[in-house]
């Protein structure tokens, strides 16, 4: 039996559609986009450029040169955000909210998103106790999907 033309040309454009998605499925890069590096070296975090891209734990970290992406091949877990870049009041909640990279803080060399000023300022108020809380809260839901928390 032969298949009419426009049916092969719906598999065609089907295929070629889910292609397209497939390559786009994880193109949100770590921390938005923002440089890692520049966190520790900067008084306030720059934008990252595709030109200057590593990987590490899964995760895609641009950076804003060429310089900075070797700084952090060198020793990554120097500079990934805590907690993947999750909010950090929101972990030691137990909830996974994604942090703004505008609303961090270094804290003993460790990168800390929050997700919003409000709530970072209520982190701040128990910065220590809300770090160790979180530290305990993330080992049982690193690996779980936000909406199930």
């Amino acid at each position: 039996m032969k298949i009419p033309t426009y049916v092969a040309f719906i598999a065609v454009l089907f295929s070629s559609v889910m292609a397209f998605a497939e390559d786009f499925s994880h193109s949100t890069p770590a921390v938005w986009g923002y440089d890692v590096v520049s966190y520790h070296t900067n008084k306030r975090p720059v934008r990252g450029s595709g030109h200057f891209v590593a990987e590490f734990d899964g995760a895609t970290y641009l950076f804003a040169s060429k310089k900075n992406k070797e700084t952090f091949s060198s020793n990554p877990g120097k500079y990934v955000p805590a907690y993947n870049g999750y909010c950090a009041f929101g972990v030691a909640m137990g909830k996974k909210f994604a942090g703004d990279p505008e609303v961090w803080r270094l804290v003993d060399g460790v990168l800390y998103l929050n997700i919003d000023t409000n709530i970072q300022d209520r982190w701040l108020a128990n910065v220590s106790g809300l770090i160790e809380q979180a530290d305990n809260n993330w080992k049982d839901i690193e690996r779980k999907s936000p909406a199930s928390l």
